[in-house]
């Protein structure tokens, strides 16, 4: 129960402290498995941070103002989930006892909408950092928009624990670079730094200068010497906090395992303690060995702190909100509803004269139509603005300086850019990101993570086939739509023309939450008068058909359509009645009622898929391998009609392929 009157000097924070970790063993214990390591170790930076700075509202977890925490180091859940309930957010003693249970509240990593108070899914090291990072320049550009003149509406803070793991990690090198550069004041990371590593000591392996690899990245940098030290832990959080004009990284040396027999070694990284341990340890904390033996006292003080800083703080911000002029208020409440769908039917795009565009080219005119119109979607490069035509030029660019700016240029820094993306989608944004589809693999870990929390986050992938040419095997894409496409709750476009590329945008922009990928062609293609707009969102429809009774069903998708047609009108003059369908999404197509699934694959009818990419993708739609004229092998270096003859996707090729499985 919260007293404000308590005198906050009497308060014994070690003891809360102590309660934090005492609860954390105890849920490692009960699941038998779990990381009391940096329970023990990080319990003070934990509290410090709860008790004395983070900008929250336990009863209204997700007020939009509040401050971030980020648990970059995701295999401490249980401190987290520990520090949760011990500070009033919604959390029963019986959800802390069902610790990584099935269908608990407190799976065995944080996982966004599972537990109060979790901001994102963290685990894999490094992504909660580069996600912090998204979260922190989502902030800087919803706080340039809302706060004019003296008026504040947006003003939180993005906080971040993480470990000698995560900074290993190459994804956090990037983030922190560009963070630096963008100079995001208001993200603070609290380095728990231990010198200890699941199979060792750090100096095995991590040698270097932390301190100085992030001051030579632009960040103020602060060293906590002794991690059991709350005053000193909270100046330092103070400190970072009062920064103009740069992120901060505060680095506290920590002992990983406290307490424990096995305190400073890698052995209390991982597993549950044991009974033994378990006992002394909270007889060194002078707490009763009972598992989750709660001090009422002890929780209500935590919680008094909280809530005397923190009194009314989301009643508060709902009066500003209300207090803004009508455009504002409903521009702010885009941000924050999570229905992200858009009506775009009125996107304006007119077709060249000699009705031929390349996908990358279409899909550039359609952004520079509603990117403008729509302030929640925002996106950029990996340093491929031109060749992917992801510029927009209406809408300035996100710089330190004019941070309400919509191009972000993320640089060479792919592994960055995805969990960056999904940084802004946790605040309200529909973002977007593009690089080439061969480059993929590098976002692939953060794609992983758009996928799980169920974020808007549109992938614009352009270069999508072997007939980029001379470039090479290396930028020649071939088993990248099959991963993608196995990827759960992705949904992957590959549109043949531009009408299709304008029915992708419409399908995705539709939606109320999921990520998707497109996957565009740089080459000039024919915009074809039997492509649908409306159709692509079943996923697959018939763009070339006979009346009569059907030879054969030729399946392809994006540049590929327009030769399987090509091969369709060669075989009719030879007597063969071909269908060819277009299938820009297979997962949409599958999703799809069996009548309509029928009516376009007839069972009876033999299926030909024709993709320049692996075979991987296509099992379900056809049994047969001899069918799939599809390519399971790296591409090479020449012009594209080359490339594609070597290949065998060239017209004459094809032909002769369909025929001969089809006689």
């Amino acid at each position: 129960m919260v007293n404000p009157k308590r005198d906050e000097s009497e308060i014994n924070e070690e003891k809360i402290v102590d309660q934090i970790r005492s609860l954390g063993i105890d849920m490692i214990e009960e699941a038998g498995s779990g990381h009391p390591g940096i329970v023990l170790g990080a319990a003070p930076i934990m509290y410090s941070l709860f008790a004395h700075h983070m900008k929250i509202d336990p009863e209204n977890p997700d007020f939009f103002n509040r401050d971030r925490f980020i648990m970059s180091s995701g295999h401490g859940s249980a401190l987290l989930y520990a520090t949760l309930y011990m500070a009033g957010y919604p959390l029963t003693l019986e959800d802390l006892k069902d610790f990584r249970k099935i269908d608990s509240k407190t799976p065995g990593h944080p996982e966004y909408k599972t537990t109060p108070g979790v901001e994102t899914t963290t685990g894999p090291l490094g992504q909660g950092f580069a996600t912090a990072v998204g979260i922190a320049m989502a902030e800087k550009n919803l706080s340039a928009r809302f706060n004019k003149g003296k008026k504040e509406v947006i003003n939180f803070h993005t906080y971040v624990l993480c470990g000698d793991g995560d900074l290993m990690e190459g994804i956090t090198y990037e983030a922190a670079s560009l963070a630096g550069t963008l100079k995001l004041n208001k993200l603070i990371v609290l380095y728990d730094s231990n010198n200890i590593c699941l199979d060792g000591p750090t100096s095995q392996c991590f040698t270097e200068n932390v301190a100085m690899r992030f001051i030579a990245q632009n960040w103020n940098v602060i060293t906590v010497s002794d991690g059991e030290d709350i005053a000193s832990i909270t100046k330092a959080v103070e400190d970072a906090k009062a920064s103009i004009d740069k992120p901060t990284l505060i680095e506290i040396k920590t002992t990983i395992g406290k307490y424990s027999k096995l305190e400073g070694t890698n052995a209390v990284h991982g597993g549950a303690l044991g009974k033994e341990d378990v006992t002394a340890i909270k007889e060194k904390m002078q707490i009763r060995d009972i598992p989750f033996t709660i001090s009422q006292i002890t929780m209500d003080d935590f919680q008094t702190l909280i809530h005397n800083r923190c009194k009314n703080i989301s009643d508060k911000f709902n009066k500003v909100v209300e207090g803004l002029e009508e455009d504002d208020k409903q521009v702010l409440s885009d941000f924050m509803n999570s229905n992200k769908s858009f009506d775009i039917k009125d996107v304006i795009y007119e077709p060249p004269e000699e009705k031929e565009e390349s996908p990358r080219v279409t899909s550039g005119k359609i952004l520079s139509s509603i990117v403008p119109s729509y302030p929640t979607i925002i996106g950029g490069s990996a340093d491929l603005f031109k060749p992917t035509k992801t510029y927009i030029e209406e809408v300035g660019n996100f710089t330190s300086e004019t941070p309400e700016g919509k191009n972000i240029f993320f640089g060479v820094r792919e592994h960055a850019l995805g969990a960056i993306l999904n940084g802004f989608a946790l605040c309200g944004y529909h973002p977007y990101g593009s690089t080439f589809l061969s480059f993929s693999d590098y976002l692939k870990p953060s794609i992983r993570m758009s996928a799980m929390m169920d974020l808007p986050v549109t992938y614009i992938f352009t270069h999508d086939s072997i007939s980029v040419g001379p470039d090479g095997a290396t930028h020649q894409p071939v088993e990248q739509l099959a991963s993608l496409r196995a990827t759960p709750n992705l949904e992957v476009f590959r549109p043949a023309d531009a009408n299709e590329v304008i029915g992708v945008y419409r399908t995705i922009f539709e939606k109320e939450s999921g990520p998707s990928v497109i996957a565009l062609s740089r080459n000039t293609l024919p915009i074809l008068e039997t492509t649908k707009i409306n159709d692509v969102a079943k996923g697959g429809y018939v763009v070339f058909d006979s009346e009569r009774k059907l030879s054969g069903i030729l399946i392809a998708t994006g540049e590929e359509v327009h030769l399987a047609i090509e091969v369709a009108k060669r075989l009719m003059t030879k007597g063969m009645d071909i269908r060819v369908v277009s299938m820009p999404c297979i997962k949409r197509f599958e999703e799809q009622d069996q009548e309509y699934i029928d009516s376009v694959l007839p069972v009876e009818v033999r299926k030909i898929v024709i993709e320049a990419a692996s075979s991987m993708s296509w099992n379900s739609i056809v049994f047969n391998k001899k069918y799939l004229i599809t390519l399971d092998e790296y591409g090479t270096s020449g012009g594209k009609e080359d490339v594609y003859k070597k290949y065998g996707f060239d017209i004459d090729s094809l032909e002769e392929k369909v025929e001969n499985l089809l006689k």
